[in-house]
């Protein structure tokens, strides 16, 4: 049986690959997570306490594992030698969770938006680590729009930035999808997949699809950039230090070729892509 650790697998994506795993009833699947007590993670799966800023704990973490689903946590690349060269100690397979924003033909520095920039830069650290490797570089995350939903719970306005800003936003059991699939299959080695939902919808078509889910009038209301950086920071379930980061590549993407979809879903894993109407009808009570 081989033996699979997740990383970050209390967290949207994270979850979903532990329970694909565990699905199959062929791995022994290790969860790694900061507080394995409020871990709530299926039957069968092994919750081990850990941290990738931990050094020494995710060295005990790794302990007899073959393969790793390592999703980056940091808003930066600097941890990345420590883990590669940690997972390259005990593992011989590993999954990383990248972005649509990596450039393939640009070297970490000259990537144009900074979560490009960290992410290509430990992309390449795990290339060179000698570890057989899959990068999976998702579109626009549908978990994104959950922000809203403390606006929404409390009227019918949406308030942001940038609502036509067009996305091919994708359902996080898609992800998790290719990713286990990549963790327990031969025949991915060194490849870059794009995943991407099958359609491409604005900030504001998002809004008034979730209001159609959900039975009710929602709008989008234009902020400027300022306003919506202000409304951000005063959240406290939002990173500052993603503010600006995510409004920069909001503004970038707004003038960039509108998002191209793939097939890369269902060319891995045999299903086509969920829609953003599937992923709001499974994330309805987040809503209400």
């Amino acid at each position: 049986m081989r033996r699979i650790l997740v990383t970050g697998a209390t967290g949207n994506v994270g979850r979903w690959v532990t329970a694909e795993l565990v699905a199959a009833e062929a791995y022994e699947v290790h969860a790694m997570t900061r507080r394995p007590d409020t871990a709530d993670l299926p039957p069968g799966v092994e919750v081990v306490r850990g941290d990738l800023a931990d050094a020494a704990g995710l060295e005990v973490a790794l302990e007899g594992v073959d393969a790793v689903f390592l999703m980056w946590p940091f808003h930066s690349s600097e941890p990345a030698a420590a883990v590669v060269d940690a997972i390259g100690r005990h593992a011989r397979r590993v999954v990383f969770l990248s972005s649509v924003s990596v450039r393939d033909d640009a070297d970490p520095d000259a990537q144009s938006h900074a979560v490009g920039r960290w992410h290509r830069a430990v992309e390449q650290r795990i290339e060179r680590s000698g570890l057989e490797w899959t990068h999976v570089r998702p579109s626009t995350f549908a978990a994104n729009t959950l922000w809203w939903a403390d606006q929404i719970r409390s009227g019918d306005t949406v308030r942001g930035a940038y609502g036509a800003l067009p996305m091919a936003l994708l359902h996080e059991a898609d992800i998790a999808a290719v990713a286990a699939r990549a963790l327990t299959e031969d025949g991915h080695a060194k490849a870059a997949y794009t995943p991407t939902g099958p359609e491409v919808l604005t900030q504001a078509e998002q809004v008034r699809t979730i209001g159609e889910v959900l039975g009710r009038p929602l709008h989008w209301e234009e902020l400027s950039r300022d306003a919506a950086r202000r409304r951000l920071l005063a959240d406290d379930g939002f990173p500052d230090s993603f503010v600006d980061p995510l409004l920069d590549g909001y503004a970038q993407m707004l003038t960039a070729p509108r998002p191209v979809v793939t097939d890369t879903v269902e060319a891995v894993t045999g299903a086509p892509a969920r829609t953003y109407r599937d992923w709001v009808a499974d994330h309805a009570a987040d809503f209400r």
